[in-house]
């Protein structure tokens, strides 16, 4: 009874406004190590803006958790809300990670592979950005929320694809010297990958928010 009674009230459009928000700093995030990755950026320059956008991102997200604790009707289930701004907010906290350890190994080169990871990196953000506006009507945009969740799916296997090719030829360039330079690398790779299955967890988290409201 009382989910046919909040099905019949208006949307609190605040959670969407803030959804949209972190998606932007998603954007920005992406973009900024995909440049520092591509050599268009200083690295310095580079992981300062990605640490710009991480915190722009927290603020947003404790914006929402303090929302959900003081809004009576939300337009969805709060758990569901709490799930989702914790799965964007995992993505820039990976991206986050991946320019630290940048930052922390001194590393000013990259990989063939790691600078596909980059673009593969911003083809996911971008997607995200497209797919939380549409988390406003569900039922009309349900098969395009479907096919862009979809597509995320398909952009974590590219991701693992590069994870893997990436790894193999970091192993035959070090494998009988520079062992110090496999692991710095392996590690890169690690959270760059991980930066497309945080992204792959939002599309999962919507999907099913979607799934909850047909």
């Amino acid at each position: 009874m009382l989910g046919w009674f909040q099905k019949l009230l208006p949307k609190e459009p605040k959670f969407f406004d803030l959804f949209e928000s972190h998606s932007r700093t998603l954007v920005a995030g992406a973009a900024a190590l995909n440049s520092l990755l591509k050599g268009e950026t200083p690295v310095e320059a580079g992981c300062a803006e990605v640490l710009f956008q991480e915190n722009r991102a927290d603020e947003i997200a404790a914006e929402v958790m303090l929302e959900v604790g003081r809004t009576f009707i939300t337009p969805f289930d709060r758990g569901d809300i709490e799930e989702l701004i914790g799965s964007m907010d995992d993505a820039i906290d990976q991206m986050q990670k991946t320019a630290k350890a940048i930052t922390l190994f001194e590393v000013t080169s990259f990989e063939p592979c790691m600078k596909e990871l980059g673009a593969v990196i911003v083809q996911a953000s971008e997607r995200v950005v497209v797919l939380l506006p549409m988390l406003r009507d569900i039922k009309k945009h349900a098969i395009s929320i479907g096919a862009l969740a979809k597509d995320i799916r398909a952009i974590e296997e590219r991701s693992d694809e590069l994870y893997d090719q990436g790894l193999k030829a970091l192993f035959k360039a070090h494998q009988t010297s520079d062992t110090m330079g496999f692991i710095v690398g392996a590690e890169i790779y690690d959270h760059l990958e991980k930066v497309v299955d945080r992204f792959e967890d939002v599309a999962k988290r919507v999907s099913r928010i979607v799934l909850e409201h047909l």
